[in-house]
């Protein structure tokens, strides 16, 4: 970890508001859809109407010969090029002790579909509807091959086969835990409950729908990638080595405004690689737009977890052993994150807060016909704090404890930090009765009561959810690279291979960076989004802040020490004898001194600057209880979520409102999977809900006032900011929070067992069938 010096401030509890969305919300965004055509061509992607099939032919010639066609691409096109296919991480063994196998991801199907949406041609044309047009006259004939969706089903003897390198549709396994002690405890235990748990496939839906162009660099040859990425760099090196198989440098990538990412815009997609083949093959600026349903059927989905789980507690509640059998769906391909998700993060956190260290955990990743699943807001983190939440009240309900007394009988003691959980992993700092403890306060707890027996009034159910969640946050990449730069327009200058999509970082780096050198906010700029000027890691695992921000900070300190230096020389006297202040530098006890831009002027370039690298220690792990409450008509199932009260410990924040914010973003994604959001396919693998009249997100009047506390009594420790990721715990906190709240509802009426979406009608056929009995 970098060791900072103790007086430099980071901008720490100032409220700063947005830098961005004056030109956001004016119109002035640079998405890749604002830029101007310049004469490029369009490309639209054909895609299977199949979720298995054999591509017995393809006929293009009449698609050839329609106005404004310039190319026409299939999978057999690729594969003669020698075009690559896009890599995933090959770390796991099989349940057998082989190395995991997966189909290789093509840009283009050749010879097998394996979804419904699968890209199997590309029209290239002067238009988008000339290219349209095109694509729906190509010609192919499938052999249609039996399709398996349910991935409790794919592992069962005789399913259909996803990969005959993996016939029994299993790409990877993991266990944790001693299976032979859990078992014991179970066995002595005063109580055992278990629970059949889902988190459903859900679709990420961002703002903005996946687009990218691609060009060929007039002065330069190389190849230019305009796409929304939260990854850059690895974007780059994985078009250039993988994919188009040419020398990384070759490859310049640019990202721009991004309407959202929540981790779907963190891998190469298809369409991006086949943008740029096209662009190579003909020297033209290429590009592409996806709509609204080629995000459904052609972009990542998140979760898709099925689990049974099962504590064995004593008397007084508390939980001697936990036991879990998972399996974690990938679809058909396996994205970058697909089986990390499942396998390892999940497990990560899965005893949540909670002292748990004689655990059993089973999980497996497996394929079906299925789009494929990615990282969405939280990966892994939230189906599995959902689990061990869902348990927690589970047990409660059987024992008849009170919900906080009985995780209060299980939380981690301040005493036991830092706490190594059950998968290895160490928990730096937090304080979780305390947080428990603030919620209760702010959200009435106390007054519940009074407010259940008005809603019976009202004729309506009433019930109260409650989780203490926690997340590890990082990407398993502890470094981040900056540039930091003092020009002689008197400007400060920041390159950052982080990624905005949204969280405000523009603003925390400037409020950085403005109290660190004593420059005004408006005259600092921060420059992300391309790999010639900055190559990191990017911005996924909520690592932006507490790893980014950590290199900013440690860059604002070398350009002071830099430039410290630079006056010395100037000023001839000795650098401890130069005081940096306000973007001046003096001669302590005179008044000889040279500002930082007048330094600027002196170098090469015009412009003072530094290379830094942030270290952090590990990952940190914010974490937090949330408190709802939600009525229920019983007369038509409707669930709403009338009140919501969240303490999160972020450690330290460095713009309150802008942590606020991104939690309030979360707990109405969290909403959303726990009452509205779900994936359907069909039997025979076709995607029932491709658009939003048939996949329902939660619309501003179903999202409550959120009230947000911040908690800043643990800091964390293994980074000089004391700052926690924050993107992502609203997403876990709020599924199993609103859920409990629901079955808590539920309760009085022997209704214990429902998975989510807890949707109208399923609710209704519950309490109707609950009456009947």
């Amino acid at each position: 970890m970098n060791i900072l010096p103790g007086n430099l401030r980071f901008g720490a509890g100032q409220p700063v508001k947005r830098l961005e969305d004056q030109r956001l919300l004016t119109g002035k965004g640079q998405f890749i859809d604002d830029k101007p055509e310049d004469g490029a061509l369009w490309l639209y992607v054909l895609r299977s109407p199949h979720a298995h099939a054999k591509v017995v032919s393809i006929d293009t010639s009449a698609a050839a010969a329609m106005p404004g066609v310039a190319a026409i691409y299939t999978g057999a096109d690729l594969v003669k090029d020698d075009i690559g296919s896009i890599p995933t991480l090959s770390i796991f063994k099989r349940p057998d002790g082989k190395p995991m196998t997966v189909p290789p991801r093509r840009l283009l199907a050749h010879e097998v579909v394996r979804y419904a949406g699968e890209a199997v041609a590309a029209v290239v044309a002067s238009s988008r509807v000339e290219a349209q047009t095109a694509a729906e006259a190509i010609v192919v004939e499938y052999d249609v091959q039996p399709a398996v969706v349910d991935p409790v089903e794919a592992v069962k003897p005789g399913a259909p086969v996803v990969w005959p390198e993996a016939p029994d549709n299993i790409v990877g396994a993991m266990s944790y835990g001693d299976a032979a002690k859990v078992d014991e405890a179970f066995a002595k235990a005063a109580h055992t409950v278990e629970l059949d748990l889902v988190s459903q496939r859900l679709v990420p839906s961002a703002m903005e729908p996946r687009s990218t162009i691609a060009e060929i660099d007039k002065k330069s040859g190389r190849l230019l990638l305009h796409v929304q990425s939260q990854t850059p760099a690895s974007t780059r090196d994985v078009l250039a080595e993988a994919v188009l198989k040419r020398p990384k440098d070759s490859v310049r990538v640019l990202v721009g405004d991004i309407g959202g990412g929540f981790g779907q815009k963190t891998n190469l997609y298809p369409e991006d690689g086949i943008v740029a083949y096209a662009a190579t093959k003909l020297n033209k600026k290429i590009r592409w737009r996806g709509d609204r349903t080629d995000e459904f059927v052609g972009g990542t989905h998140g979760r898709d977890l099925t689990s049974t789980a099962s504590f064995a507690l004593d008397e007084k509640g508390k939980v001697l052993a936990y036991r879990v059998k998972s399996v974690g769906c990938t679809g058909a391909y396996s994205s970058g994150a697909a089986n990390i998700i499942p396998l390892v993060l999940g497990p990560f956190v899965q005893t949540g807060v909670y002292d748990l260290p004689l655990v059993h955990f089973e999980v497996k990743s497996v394929m079906t016909h299925t789009a494929p699943v990615g990282a969405y807001r939280g990966a892994g983190r939230p189906e599995a704090v959902f689990i061990v939440e869902r348990l927690f009240d589970a047990a409660a309900r059987k024992i008849g404890m009170d919900p906080r007394a009985i995780r209060k009988a299980n939380y981690i003691k301040p005493a036991q930090l830092p706490y190594t959980n059950a998968a290895g992993q160490v928990y730096d700092s937090g304080a979780f009765a305390h947080m428990l403890d603030r919620a209760v306060k702010l959200a009435d707890w106390d007054g519940f009561a009074a407010r259940k027996k008005a809603a019976k009034k009202k004729g309506l159910l009433y019930g109260r959810g409650l989780t203490s969640y926690i997340e590890w946050t990082g990407g398993r990449a502890h470094t981040e690279k900056v540039s930091l730069h003092a020009t002689s327009q008197g400007r400060v200058v920041l390159h950052s291979g982080t990624m905005a999509m949204g969280q405000g970082l523009q603003t925390t780096y400037t409020q950085m960076i403005s109290d660190t050198l004593g420059i005004p906010l408006d005259k600092i700029d921060v420059i992300q989004g391309d790999t010639d000027l900055a190559m990191g890691f990017g911005s996924v695992g909520s690592r932006s802040l507490f790893v980014g921000g950590t290199a900013v900070a440690v860059s604002s300190n070398d350009l002071i020490q830099k430039a410290r230096e630079k006056a010395a020389n100037v000023l001839e006297t000795s650098v401890e004898d130069i005081e940096y202040q306000g973007g001046m530098l003096t001669v302590v006890g005179t008044d000889r001194r040279i500002s930082l831009f007048e330094l600027a002027e002196k170098e090469s370039g015009a412009r003072l600057s530094v290379d830094s690298e942030g270290e952090v220690d590990g990952p940190s792990w914010p974490n937090g209880t949330h408190i709802c409450e939600v009525e229920i008509d019983p007369e038509t199932g409707v669930s709403k979520v009338v009140r919501y009260t969240t303490v999160d410990d972020v450690g330290v924040a460095v713009n309150p409102m802008l942590v606020t914010g991104q939690i309030h973003g979360g707990v109405a994604q969290g909403i959303g999977q726990a009452l509205y959001e779900g994936v359907s396919y069909d039997a025979d693998g076709q995607l029932l809900t491709a658009t939003y009249q048939d996949y329902c997100i939660p619309r501003a009047d179903d999202v409550p006032p959120i009230v947000v506390t911040l908690d800043d009594s643990a800091p964390c420790r293994t980074n000089p900011l004391g700052a926690k990721g924050c993107g992502e715990s609203g997403a876990i906190g709020g599924p199993p929070c609103v859920t409990n709240g629901v079955m808590d509802a539920l309760a009085e009426l022997g209704i214990t067992r429902l998975n989510t979406p807890l949707t109208p009608q399923k609710i209704w056929q519950a309490i109707k069938g609950a009456k009947a009995s």
